[in-house]
């Protein structure tokens, strides 16, 4: 028994110091990439003053009206990411990608990622650049900051297009995040570890390789930041908080959505109720995932430009 109990012991020990190895291991070479990826990572867009601290925009077109791009929760380098719809929007518009704290080429910040923040942040970004007339076009979450933008700043946004975009009252965002979880992979490098061995989750999209390269760099340095797990910790109450909201009846409102999303209930149901009141208010499908610019971008703009056309 004595014998027996001892085999154990000793084998128990031996997971334990192969795990913390195999952990102490992984923390250094997360260590040692960061700081390596840090120096590959190139500049683009422009820094602008929001708050004491940097946020970074894109800006690429010159036509008469400008088109602000918002991106989704969690997109490590928004203006890279859009790359794709900005060429298909520039050579009409002036396009600007924001960035906001925590994303891309943006300073964090530990100011608490309430959507009263981080609208005030954006139009605070635009500002400095004196843009005051726009129209809006966001991705996933940004449809709950964009439907709180809109009814803040009525007379600067021209009208609202929605990527399958967020809506206030879509079902099972109460959810509570394991924060901590989270942190801990992001601080010991498994997360790093967890993106080398998924692969190149931009390999079937048509972007070039410089920019793939990139992107993933951005993904590796800016996924679970504290910014990012802090707007996270918000998402619930920012949902909640937008559910007595709705889009100014004569703003123009075209929401483009996932043609077969499964995951949310009623769907295509809940942008409909979006629009219904709306003057110029419209629901256009799109075969393809969530991330529907990556994919459908050419179908997004010439779809766009078609109903900024109608409008005038």
């Amino acid at each position: 028994m004595k014998k027996t109990l001892r085999v154990i012991l000793i084998a128990i020990a031996g997971i334990v110091i192969a795990i913390g190895l195999f952990l102490t291991i992984v923390y250094i070479v997360n260590m040692i990439s960061s700081q390596s990826e840090q120096a590959k990572i190139e500049p683009y867009g422009q820094l602008v003053s929001v708050d004491g601290k940097k946020m970074n925009v894109a800006i690429q077109g010159n036509g008469e009206e400008t088109v602000v791009l918002l991106p989704g929760y969690g997109t490590a380098a928004p203006a890279l990411d859009f790359k794709l719809l900005v060429d298909e929007l520039s050579p009409y518009y002036k396009v600007v990608a924001i960035e906001p704290f925590g994303y891309g080429l943006s300073d964090e910040t530990n100011k608490e990622r309430s959507t009263d923040n981080i609208v005030s942040e954006i139009h605070e970004a635009l500002q400095q650049l004196q843009i005051d007339r726009y129209i809006l076009m966001g991705h996933s979450i940004a449809g709950i900051y964009g439907i709180d933008y809109v009814n803040q700043y009525p007379n600067e946004v021209r009208a609202f297009v929605g990527i399958d975009s967020s809506v206030p009252t879509q079902p099972g965002m109460d959810v509570e995040f394991p924060l901590k979880t989270f942190e801990f992979l992001k601080k010991s490098g498994l997360l790093r570890l967890g993106i080398n061995v998924s692969g190149d989750p931009y390999a079937a999209l048509p972007f070039d390789e410089h920019t793939k390269e990139q992107m993933i760099m951005l993904m590796k340095k800016n996924a679970n930041s504290d910014t990012m797990l802090n707007e996270m910790k918000h998402i619930s109450a920012n949902f909640k908080g937008a559910q007595h909201l709705t889009f100014p009846n004569k703003l123009p409102v075209l929401l483009f959505i996932e043609d077969s999303n499964t995951s949310v209930a009623g769907w295509e149901a809940l942008h409909e109720e979006q629009v219904k009141d709306a003057e110029y208010g419209k629901v256009i499908k799109l075969e393809g995932d969530h991330y529907l610019h990556h994919t459908q971008s050419k179908a997004i703009a010439d779809s766009f430009r078609a109903f900024m056309q109608e409008i005038k």
